[in-house]
């Protein structure tokens, strides 16, 4: 009997079963939309060698949240991105993409996945609809709906009168926009916004900022970055890492008051020497600020507060305030950056 006719017949046969239970695995399969997650990250590591980029990292991101993802250079931001993004593998660790394992089944969890890595992958030579048709194609896009998909990315990034125009004749900020548009063109859970407005103009960075603020409300958005206002300005949440592990995690406001109840500022008509002031039972440390007005660090804030009252009274130093100081962003980093170098 011919070969081919047998073939035929037993794809016939088994064809449409197999398609069936193909079907059934992908309905089983499906992601979790329900989830409050859109990624679950645990004992995230990565090493070098001998060197640890990233240390046991966990992080979770939730549905419709900006998360910013802060450190200094070196802390391991960039690698972490990679790893979420699926771009490197992680050497311990899961990483799961609205309930899909990364590991396990990378093609199902990067569909859901945006990507902007700290170099854009533009083509300089393609124009804009030329990038995007093509990005559309790799991000599986039906054909049918391709026209449409770009139209919408280039509307949301505001490229929708740059479709004609080579990729290379663009300014830095519009081909951050490029950039974009490609990593949400397919509809994206997650978005993965690696440094996306370093080496722009302040125009350009507060478009893109504006930018990241609209993705927020119909994504997942991590945007890793090293400029502090950048995080205040457009993120829910911040996980702050250095030397390769998180050292902080939590909403921006939280992170404000991590310090800010434990700092005053003290204003004296006649005050003591510093030395003075800074033996005072519960003061950790003291900065003056201009002529009789100090920024006071308590190491025990009830303490320290009850004995510069005080001391000021006994030793007529006329305190005329006592306040809590406003803490910026900036302080705090610094802070928790530089425990971590002492520890």
């Amino acid at each position: 009997m011919d070969k081919c006719f047998i073939r035929r017949y037993i794809l016939g046969i088994f064809g449409p079963v197999h398609k069936f239970t193909r079907q059934i695995e992908r309905l089983t399969q499906m992601p979790e939309r329900d989830s409050p997650s859109t990624i679950s990250a645990s004992g995230l590591t990565r090493r070098y060698g001998r060197h640890v980029a990233v240390n046991g990292i966990a992080l979770e991101l939730r549905r419709g949240e900006v998360l910013g993802f802060l450190g200094p250079n070196g802390a391991g931001k960039s690698t972490t991105m990679r790893m979420l993004a699926g771009n490197l593998a992680p050497t311990a660790g899961e990483i799961r993409i609205c309930g899909i394992d990364l590991v396990e089944r990378p093609l199902e969890a990067k569909a859901h996945i945006g990507y902007l890595p700290e170099v854009p992958p533009l083509y300089r030579e393609l124009t804009v609809d030329e990038y995007l048709s093509l990005a559309a194609r790799l991000h599986r896009v039906a054909r049918a709906a391709r026209r449409e998909a770009v139209g919408e990315a280039k509307r949301r990034c505001g490229l929708h009168e740059s479709g004609a125009r080579l990729i290379g004749a663009l300014s830095k900020g519009y081909q951050q926009r490029v950039g974009i548009a490609q990593a949400i063109l397919h509809r994206p859970d997650v978005v993965i916004l690696d440094e996306p407005t370093i080496g722009l103009d302040p125009n350009q960075i507060r478009e893109i900022r504006a930018l990241i603020r609209e993705l927020g409300g119909a994504h997942s958005v991590i945007l890793s970055t090293h400029i502090l206002p950048e995080v205040e300005s457009v993120c829910d949440r911040v996980q702050i890492m250095h030397r390769g592990s998180v050292v902080y995690s939590d909403s921006i406001a939280a992170l404000k008051r991590l310090e800010s109840g434990n700092t005053v500022l003290v204003e004296l008509r006649r005050p003591p020497s510093l030395a003075t002031l800074s033996a005072v039972p519960g003061i950790a440390a003291v900065e003056a600020l201009e002529p009789g007005l100090f920024r006071v660090q308590f190491s025990d804030a009830a303490q320290g507060c009850d004995a510069l009252v005080g001391r000021a009274a006994a030793g007529s130093w006329g305190l005329a305030r006592l306040q809590p100081a406003q803490t910026s962003l900036e302080e705090v980093f610094v802070n928790l950056t530089r425990r971590e170098e002492t520890a």
